[in-house]
């Protein structure tokens, strides 16, 4: 979809990386998708543009991640992605493409996709995100797959927290006015937020 590789851009330009990085985004599935070689890419936008799309196009593709040993195979697999990355740039479009897959995962065509997709984000990417210092981006891919995983628990987990966080307000509001008390009888004056 037109759409997506602008989200991408979008993703990497919040985090406010350099103009090389968020052009790859916007070209990032071109190479595969398209007749536009990456010569193309290099001869319209320069070296740097087409050695990053040249790399993502290049990551190595997620397999066998439903086997027995997939846990040890995804951390392989990361270590592996890790290793033949010259450019941490590289990953960081392939971050953004997968988390806007994530976010967008409900028009997949089939619960099998959808399933499979989101167990390469638990066991791969949401990891790898977290690696190279991207957490935020780590919490919500776990957040968006899980709920696909386990929409059970998920549901029953984002209920519990509602609640918490309904209880810790008047929990909050009464620590806020005892210490406020407290700071009146001993002449301190200031603002308290919680």
């Amino acid at each position: 979809h037109f759409s997506h590789p602008l989200e991408v851009a979008a993703i990497l330009t919040d985090l406010k990386l350099d103009q090389s990085t968020i052009i790859a985004g916007l070209l990032h599935d071109v190479v595969e998708d398209t007749d536009v070689s990456v010569g193309d890419i290099r001869d319209l936008f320069g070296k740097d543009v087409a050695d990053l799309v040249d790399g993502v196009t290049k990551l190595p593709k997620v397999t066998g991640t439903n086997a027995p040993r997939a846990l040890i195979q995804a951390e392989n697999f990361q270590k592996f992605i890790l290793a033949t990355t010259k450019d941490i740039r590289v990953l960081l479009v392939k971050l953004a493409d997968r988390l806007h897959n994530m976010r967008t995962i409900e028009f997949m065509p089939t619960e099998e996709s959808r399933l499979r997709i989101s167990r390469e984000t638990l066991d791969i990417y949401a990891p790898l995100a977290r690696r190279v210092g991207l957490s935020i981006f780590a919490v919500e891919l776990e957040d968006l797959a899980f709920r696909q995983v386990n929409p059970v628990a998920y549901s029953a987990i984002t209920k519990r927290l509602e609640e918490l966080m309904e209880d810790d307000t008047s929990m909050l509001d009464r620590i806020r006015s005892d210490l406020d008390t407290v700071m009146l009888a001993r002449g301190v004056r200031g603002e308290l937020h919680g």
